[in-house]
């Protein structure tokens, strides 16, 4: 019988978490505390980054603080992260974490959707890599550097093209940076979540026939069988990235969706081109984010969605979404 080895201590190193304002990133913050980190979180918001440290501040292990930062300018992510570097005596890990969520048809997201999610999806992960992996390098520790992408970015999603344009070339730049940084002692973890429930549908931007493709998006990422329970996805992640997994793909049917499509990926195609027949089709151009769209809805449909998408609902609140 294989015996796991424990998971080497990180107790006392310096992490920091982009997007760690909210969702998936706060609780990837959380985790990094209990385990004795002192963690850093970037995001945008100032005010947001001040109630998640708030949040985060009744946690034992680690310290927390919050630095402003737009992962898309590349300028300021070098400045922010060797000030950080600076203030803690070097950088351990750095979780690239930050991104968006676009909903909708192709040609309704239109070109600038792609460009978008490609701006803040992709640039923002490899802003982040670059600037961190020079740091990384030095900590007496071996840096860990992990690179959020997403099961869309193994398979194409029906009307989830730019975020599963965008993921896939983050599940590339993973995968090609593991394999150049394990000389230099740099582990490079690539992670691949399914739906989870984060509360993430009020900030994802809806495209097309936005109160149906609403509809289908928030009901799904709160079903019980579908989608994760975030805080476990957070936990099995950091421990990821402390073993130095090179890979992790969570949820069962994210990982059956990558395995069947690696074997099959005609069939595959076809099933997500069934999938796209019965998803809206018409609808105006431009987004509107999920906090928009759901305060717009009639009662009835409010009412419904709260019952079905309760567990999300919960996660929003608890997660720092609204």
């Amino acid at each position: 019988m294989r015996t796991l080895l424990a998971a080497p201590p990180i107790a006392g190193l310096t992490a920091v978490v982009t997007g760690g304002s909210r969702g998936l990133g706060l609780l990837l913050a959380r985790q990094l505390l209990r385990r004795g980190c002192d963690v850093v979180l970037l995001a945008r918001d100032d005010a947001e980054l001040g109630r998640a440290v708030a949040r985060l501040a009744q946690w034992r292990g680690g310290t927390v603080r919050g630095v402003v930062c737009d992962v898309r300018d590349r300028a300021a992510v070098h400045d922010r992260l060797a000030e950080i570097a600076r203030d803690h005596g070097g950088l351990d890990i750095v979780i690239a974490n930050a991104g968006i969520i676009q909903v909708g048809p192709a040609d309704a997201l239109g070109p600038d959707g792609f460009r978008d999610a490609m701006d803040s999806v992709f640039n923002g992960a490899l802003n982040t890599a670059l600037a961190a992996l020079p740091h990384l390098r030095r900590s007496p520790a071996g840096g860990r550097l992990a690179l959020v992408g997403s099961v869309g970015g193994l398979l194409a999603v029906p009307h989830l093209l730019p975020y599963s344009c965008a993921k896939s070339a983050v599940a590339a730049l993973a995968e090609g940076l593991h394999a150049e940084e394990g000389a230099r002692g740099v582990s490079v973890t690539a992670v691949h979540p399914g739906l989870m429930r984060t509360g993430s549908h009020l900030h994802a931007l809806f495209g097309g026939d936005r109160r149906r493709e609403y509809a289908w998006f928030s009901a799904l990422a709160g079903a019980p069988v579908l989608s994760m329970n975030a805080e476990r996805a957070a936990e099995r992640i950091v421990s990821a990235v402390q073993r130095r997994r090179p890979r992790l793909v969570l949820t069962p049917a994210a990982r059956l969706g990558a395995r069947v499509h690696g074997l099959a990926p005609v069939a595959t195609t076809r099933l997500t081109s069934a999938l796209a027949r019965v998803l809206p089709r018409d609808g105006a151009r431009g987004t509107a984010d999920g906090s928009t769209v759901a305060a717009r809805e009639q009662p009835p449909a409010r009412r419904l969605r709260s019952v079905l998408g309760v567990l999300n609902e919960r996660a929003a609140d608890r997660f720092n979404q609204r």
